[in-house]
């Protein structure tokens, strides 16, 4: 599965695009994955999770074929 990284998980993982080969069903287990892999994933209050340009719940299944877009909470005043 191939994941686009953008803003902080850009420097978390020092890559822009992650391709995982682990078996993982749901965007709830792509997240739960992320933060053992990546500890300080942890840290941050969200991460949103699009599958296909589309936001997607924890309990949106995942195929290999999908594209899929890690946006970190953004911050600014």
């Amino acid at each position: 599965m191939r994941v686009l990284l953008f803003g902080i998980m850009k420097d978390i993982v020092a890559a822009k695009t992650l391709t995982i080969e682990a078996e993982l069903p749901t965007v709830g287990d792509l997240k739960r994955w992320l933060k053992q892999e990546y500890p300080a994933v942890q840290n941050l209050k969200a991460v949103m999770i699009a599958v296909n340009k589309t936001y997607a719940a924890d309990e949106t299944i995942l195929s290999p074929e999908d594209e899929i877009a890690i946006i970190p909470p953004l911050s600014g005043g």
